[in-house]
């Protein structure tokens, strides 16, 4: 085992804690691989993430903010997990500290089906099986990576996760708690604009999915819904057939006006109840209120932040500098107010349909 950590410009106590711990490591049997620089910029947690892997020389990654906290086990059975699909990200369910923060995400990232942790890949929630845990062998990185290097306001888990699936790499979960998820709500972090994320998003849908539908419905005559119809390209918004909703003044008007579209006369996608409109569909119900600006629930969230690395067989961290302004107006931070109730979820269910053939979600 090896642990390979990338100093990224950090301007606290990082490095003193690094050689600390390098000889307890050491004195461990553990070899401790340290790289960085001392530049008056960071160059961006890609950059960072890719040098701790390129300096290390296990056959295996495991990657591990330092702000969290891994289980003795995690290695080990992830290890197995790897060797059984060796062309998977492997991941794990988690424990969140506080226990009660970002409550529904976290179901999220723990009862995902095998299945949903393929259909699921384009929520705002992101990878599937979140940055933190994951573990995969180094041929399998270097085949889809390396990370994407466009620094500050780049979600490089997200592209590379995308890039993987691209690839037709599998997504596969440790059903055992093995990392300690820490939620630092005040932390700054990069910056990744929910815009950014947004259209990285709609463009995957518009590639893995639509491209095999011949129609389909927008589930939510709302903002989001409308806010996806508008992102599609002319193509595919030629193939929505209609918005479907509960909300009795938008069926009532009957009808949605694309008032930005260039076309004469200008599109008008009809408005149904759920019970009236036609699978297939594309879910845009927001479910949780968020409770501020920060990262993306999937991105970087350490208070300098300290990013994961990957280490050769084991764990590697980078450690980066921010900027005072990572934060601000535009950012994403995951809540906990639950805005359906679970309505939603028992309408859903009511229609008997099949998720990833007759339904996806985009909420």
């Amino acid at each position: 085992m090896e642990l390979s950590v990338f100093n990224d410009a950090s301007q606290d106590r990082s490095a003193a804690v690094i050689e600390r711990w390098k000889g307890r490591l050491e004195d461990a049997g553990i070899p401790v691989v340290i790289g960085g620089h001392d530049a008056p910029a960071p160059r961006g947690v890609g950059y960072s993430k890719n040098q701790a892997i390129a300096q290390s020389s296990g056959s295996y990654l495991c990657f591990l903010d330092s702000d969290d906290v891994m289980m003795p086990q995690r290695v080990r059975l992830q290890l197995e997990a790897a060797a059984q699909h060796p062309t998977s990200i492997i991941g794990c369910r988690v424990r969140r500290e506080p226990p009660k923060s970002t409550e529904r995400y976290t179901r999220w990232i723990n009862q995902l089906t095998p299945d949903q942790l393929l259909t699921q890949v384009f929520t705002s929630h992101g990878p599937t099986v979140i940055m933190p845990t994951w573990f995969c062998s180094r041929a399998w990185f270097f085949h889809v990576g390396p990370f994407d290097e466009g620094g500050q306001g780049v979600p490089e888990d997200l592209l590379f996760f995308y890039d993987h699936l691209r690839k037709g790499g599998g997504v596969v979960r440790v059903d055992q708690s093995l990392l300690l998820y820490r939620y630092l709500p005040d932390a700054a972090t990069h910056s990744v604009l929910e815009t950014t994320i947004w259209t990285h998003r709609v463009r995957f849908l518009e590639e893995r999915v639509l491209p095999r539908w011949a129609a389909f419905t927008i589930w939510n005559a709302g903002r989001q819904g409308r806010r996806l119809y508008r992102s599609l390209t002319a193509e595919a918004r030629r193939k929505v057939v209609a918005f479907c909703d509960v909300d009795e003044n938008k069926i009532r008007k009957g009808f949605y006006c694309h008032e930005d579209s260039q076309e004469r006369p200008k599109p008008r996608v009809p408005v149904l109840h759920f019970r009236a409109a036609r699978p297939p569909f594309v879910i845009c119900v927001k479910l949780v209120q968020g409770t501020g600006c920060s990262r993306p629930p999937w991105g970087p969230r350490s208070p300098c932040p300290s990013r994961a690395g990957p280490c050769g067989w084991v764990t590697a961290f980078t450690h980066s500098r921010v900027h005072p302004s990572s934060t601000g107006p535009g950012h994403f931070r995951p809540g906990n107010k639950d805005l359906t109730g679970g309505a939603f979820e028992d309408n859903l269910r009511s229609l008997h349909l099949r998720e990833g053939q007759d339904f996806l979600h985009f909420s």
